[in-house]
């Protein structure tokens, strides 16, 4: 059993649960093809991380495109972030931000959840969701932005700590 803490506070919502469902289904997907590639000798990683990263890469290139005309740095980019739809979903919260640097919090993953169910271990949670957080530095790379990961709760902290920074 896991020693990973990942509770919801949000769980009497319908649209966050339908959310929350559809991507634990779909990190069970990337989970099952990472156990099935292994199984077979392939080391899936790389190329787990290489792929996820360009999806992110073009997320990131066209987000920025919704600031063309607006001043995209830290603090801007972290209050379009937080103010997305997914937001409930992985109780997403601002915990800071300037012009310079933004610091954004995500306190729980329906990924984490997902290969928890499928009894994956701590250290592959931690690793699935460092693989899974290519999206999100391909994401800060495709917007221009500066991306820190300082901790996750596949890691066993208290939450995903997202820092922004704006690129001098």
């Amino acid at each position: 059993m896991s020693n990973i803490k990942n509770k919801p506070n949000i769980t009497d919502d319908y649209v966050v649960n339908v959310r929350r469902a559809a991507i634990e289904h779909r990190g069970k997907w990337a989970a099952a093809f990472y156990e099935e590639a292994k199984a077979e000798g392939i080391d899936l990683e790389p190329i787990m991380r290489r792929a996820i990263r360009k999806v992110g890469l073009k997320a990131g290139e066209k987000e920025k495109k919704d600031f063309e005309g607006k001043d995209l740095n830290a603090e801007t980019y972290a209050k379009y972030f937080t103010g997305k739809a997914l937001s409930d979903t992985f109780e997403k919260k601002l915990v800071s931000a300037d012009e310079n640097e933004a610091v954004v919090t995500l306190n729980y993953c329906a990924l984490l959840k997902a290969w928890q169910d499928m009894g994956m271990s701590d250290e592959e949670c931690a690793m699935m969701c460092s693989i899974a957080m290519e999206g999100d530095r391909g994401i800060a790379e495709g917007v221009g932005l500066d991306f820190e990961l300082e901790g996750t709760l596949a890691e066993g902290c208290e939450c995903c700590t997202l820092r922004y920074r704006t690129k001098k």
